[in-house]
């Protein structure tokens, strides 16, 4: 779970699961609860929360399809379709079952719907090295969010790789 500051208070992220619980912490106790969230599905997403030890804090929920794994992945990716004019190293901040978020240096000609092929390898044991075919999705700054075009194929060194911890 990541944790941060919002209103003064702790915050946490929660990653709901698909039948509708997440799981908290409290940041003073260290006491453990899953929680029933579906009715905050399209209402609201940070809760505040109190432990029974009177301990107050925030609670963001993560509502994604799925767990997205935060990574500091070095790698490089290599523009496929129109323009095909672009290559160069990116970092992959993050990556999920159905995509990947990265970040590059400088400026960049990536526009969104063009696809791409990224090529980087996983911190794991086996140091998994990965070749994923992407269409661009959003772009905020330097930062490229990416999806899987063959999202069926994940592979089983990735799929063991994004479990939450």
């Amino acid at each position: 779970m990541l944790t941060g500051q919002r209103y003064g208070m702790d915050v946490q992220k929660a990653f709901v699961k698909t039948n509708d619980t997440a799981s908290i912490r409290c940041p003073k106790c260290d006491l453990g609860k899953n929680i029933a969230v579906g009715r905050f599905r399209d209402v609201k997403h940070t809760l505040k929360t109190r432990c029974r030890c009177g301990c107050h804090f925030m609670v963001a929920l993560d509502f994604r399809k799925h767990y997205r794994k935060p990574t500091k992945l070095p790698g490089f990716y290599t523009l496929t379709s129109p323009p095909t004019n672009g290559e160069g190293k990116m970092q992959v901040r993050n990556i999920s079952r159905s995509g990947v978020g990265f970040s590059v240096s400088g400026v960049h000609n990536i526009t969104v719907g063009q696809q791409a092929v990224l090529n980087f390898t996983l911190d794991n044991k086996k140091q998994t090295k990965l070749v994923k075919k992407v269409v661009i999705r959003a772009i905020r700054d330097n930062f490229i969010g990416c999806e899987f075009l063959d999202q069926t194929q994940i592979g089983k060194d990735l799929g063991f790789y994004l479990q939450p911890c």
